[in-house]
This record gives structure tokens, C-alpha cells and sequence, in this order.
């Protein structure tokens, strides 16, 4: 009798450890399910603030297409100016950022040994004169000797040609004086544009070869870009072409024009370089690097920010505002271009009007309610109709 008590004692024992098992697993379901209740709920009820800033309405716009181009800003006029003779480097006074104007002197060479061969020369050149003289009267003495049947015509001809020798002598002679009064005068070392000292190559003092660098001078009144152009792009680009450039430093764009293409390719990399004048901004320098786009058409498409079409899902979309909550809208990219100073694409499955989320918002869950800390110059809900069915409305500024 004692072994069935004990056997019913431990079955019921095990019935309430089952039973209390249980229960705890029930409770824990139960306050599982009261959490993701509250959580639901709790979502459900999260309101996004929104300014009229971060949203923007999708509306036909009128897109300028164009390719990208970069390259280096150049001075069109610039010169190096180089010693012509060799020498003693005298005088160099300027230096980087000083201007200069047409025609300044900057600089001379030692012109002691030019002086003494300008002299010599002209020396040379009198006693070529001399010559001339001598042989002249010879040349008249002995033609009074023939004419009185003294001598020879042969001894007459001999003294002319003494003649016409001294004369080619004395030619010479004087053409080898302007050529040492040229030196002479290279030895002054002038400005030729007017412009800015870029770079000092030489310093005073120094023994300078032929054609070696002393300053070079930059004119910054008129700069232009070189953009380098791959073949297939180079087909698209025309003289008088428009180009919004983004120089390094400037915090302005800068306007430029196409002025010029090279009609030949560069051999090896098969690219066209283009020329484009930049307009004249105070602060631009020679050297600096700029970035932009060139304009090569138009196109007219309702379009979006391109950094409103997020790409995190497999296929694009835009967060939309509709009935006062976030929807995600697929939508097909289309041509880019640039409005409003900003890179906007082209999209297909959105309606015209749709209040579109711009990019720097951030991804929003969907369903998530929205609210505007000031009201939108148009109604986020409900979407207005197609392009052409008369319900267009002015964009967002």
C-alpha cells in the first residue's frame, strides 16, 4: 500500500511541474505577443516631421544634356623669356607675382665681350672701306693708262674686279656689325607680354647658357580650359557650346564656352582636346584644376533629383508622400541632365505632381506617417494628374 501512495504521489507531483511549465511558456507567449502589439502600435504611431525643403514635386522639365569634362585652367597668352646669348646674369629684379608690361626690361647679360666685337667689327668694316677707296683709284688710274695705250685692257679688267671685291668686303664687313650690335642688344632682356611673373628660373649673378630660362610671364586676363574628349564624345561637341564649370577653390560655378576643337587626335589614346574661354572671375589662376559639364542638348521629361531615386531595394524607387504617408514608388532612370543648378534624371512610372522625397532625407519605412512643419506651396495628397490632362502645377522652390 505505501509503494502505491508513493507511485500516485510522484505522478501528481510531475502533473504540477507539467502543468506549471506550461503555464509559464502560455505567459511568456502571451506577454511576446503584448510587446509586438505595442511596438506595431508604436510604429504606427511614429510621425515624420518634414520641411517644404526636403520634398519636391515631379514635373516636366526642361533638361540641359551634357558630357563631363575636367582638365586644367591655362593662360592663353604666357611666354618664357630666355637669355639669347650667354653670359653673366645682371639686374633681375623681379619675382613671382610681380607685373610686368610689354617691352620692361627684366634683366641683362654682362655685355663686355658683345661691346668689344660690335667694335671690332665696325673696325673691319672701315677697312673694308678703305679698301674700296684704294681700289677705286687704281681702278681710275689705270683706265686713263689704257685710254692712252699704256697698259693693257686685261690690267684694266683686273683692277675692276679688285674693285667690286673691296666693295663685297665692305658688305660684309657692315653686315657683320649689325650682327654684333644685334647681340649687343640682346643682351637686354625684355618683357614681351604684358602679364604676371609665374616662376623666377634664374638668379642674378649667374653664368646663363643660350636659351636659358630666366622668368616665365602669364597674361590671366584671358584663361581657357583644355578638356581632354574620348573619341565617341568628341562627335557630340561643336564650337560655341555652353559649359558650367566647378573650379578648384572657387566656391562660385564658372560659365566657359567651346572656342575651339584640335582637329587632330592624340596619337596613342586616340582623344580630341577641346578648348573652352572661361569668363573673366576675379581670383582664377593658371594651373588650377576644373571640373563641369558641357552642354550638347536638351531634353524635355518629367524628372526627379537624381539623388531622390535610391537604389537599395532591387529595383529603383522614390519615397512619395501620399494620403500624409511615405510610399515607395518603382520608377525607371532616365537621361540625366542639369536644372535649377542641381543633376536631375528622368523617370517613367510616376505621376505627374507626386510629392517626392528628396535624397538627403534618408530611407523611411513605408506607411510611416508624415507631417510638414510648414505648409507646401502644393498639396502632398492625393497625386495630381498626368502631363497634359491640365492639372500641372508650379514646382517646389
Amino acid at each position: 500500500m505505501k509503494r502505491i501512495h508513493w507511485r500516485w504521489a510522484i505522478a501528481a507531483l510531475v502533473l504540477l511541474l507539467a502543468a506549471a511549465g506550461a503555464m509559464r511558456v502560455l505567459s511568456a507567449r502571451r506577454a511576446q505577443q503584448a510587446l509586438q502589439a505595442s511596438a506595431a502600435e508604436h510604429r504606427q504611431q511614429v510621425v515624420v516631421e518634414l520641411a517644404s525643403s526636403d520634398v519636391v514635386q515631379a514635373q516636366p522639365r526642361e533638361l540641359t544634356q551634357g558630357l563631363p569634362i575636367s582638365g586644367s585652367l591655362k593662360a592663353v597668352n604666357s611666354a618664357v623669356v630666355k637669355a639669347r646669348i650667354a653670359g653673366e646674369l645682371l639686374g633681375l629684379t623681379v619675382r613671382e607675382g610681380d607685373p610686368v608690361t610689354a617691352g620692361q626690361v627684366i634683366a641683362r647679360v654682362e655685355e663686355t665681350e658683345s661691346r668689344a666685337r660690335l667694335k671690332q667689327a665696325q673696325e673691319q668694316a672701315d677697312s673694308a672701306k678703305a679698301q674700296i677707296e684704294i681700289a677705286q683709284r687704281q681702278w681710275d688710274n689705270n683706265k686713263a693708262l689704257v685710254d692712252q695705250g699704256f697698259i693693257s685692257k686685261t690690267a684694266l679688267d683686273t683692277s675692276w674686279n679688285n674693285f667690286v671685291s673691296a666693295q663685297a668686303n665692305h658688305q660684309a664687313a657692315l653686315a657683320a656689325v649689325e650682327v654684333a650690335r644685334k647681340a649687343l642688344d640682346d643682351t637686354v632682356l625684355r618683357a614681351p607680354i604684358a602679364g604676371i611673373v609665374s616662376q623666377r628660373l634664374a638668379q642674378s649673378g649667374e653664368r646663363i647658357a643660350i636659351d636659358g630660362k630666366v622668368v616665365e610671364i602669364v597674361d590671366l586676363s584671358r584663361l581657357e580650359l583644355e578638356a581632354t574628349l574620348s573619341a565617341t564624345d568628341s562627335m557630340d561637341v561643336r564650337i560655341g557650346q555652353d559649359a558650367v564649370l566647378q573650379v578648384e577653390g572657387s566656391a562660385q560655378p564658372v560659365a566657359a564656352r567651346v572656342v575651339r576643337i584640335n582637329p587632330s587626335a592624340q596619337a596613342g589614346s586616340r582623344s580630341v582636346v577641346a578648348y573652352l574661354a572661361i569668363a573673366p572671375v576675379p581670383g582664377l589662376r593658371h594651373g588650377l584644376f576644373a571640373q563641369g559639364t558641357l552642354a550638347t542638348g536638351r531634353a524635355n521629361a518629367l524628372a526627379v533629383p537624381l539623388a531622390a531615386v535610391r537604389t537599395d531595394k532591387p529595383s529603383p524607387y522614390v519615397q512619395v508622400v501620399e494620403n500624409g504617408k511615405v510610399v515607395h514608388k518603382a520608377v525607371e532612370a532616365g537621361a540625366r541632365g542639369e536644372a535649377d543648378g542641381q543633376t536631375w534624371v528622368a523617370v517613367s512610372g510616376l505621376p505627374a505632381g507626386a510629392v517626392v522625397i528628396r535624397g538627403h532625407v534618408g530611407p523611411l519605412r513605408e506607411g510611416t506617417n508624415v507631417k510638414f512643419t510648414q505648409a507646401v506651396p502644393y498639396a502632398p495628397s492625393p497625386p495630381l494628374p498626368a502631363p497634359g490632362a491640365g492639372g500641372g502645377r508650379r514646382p517646389s522652390p
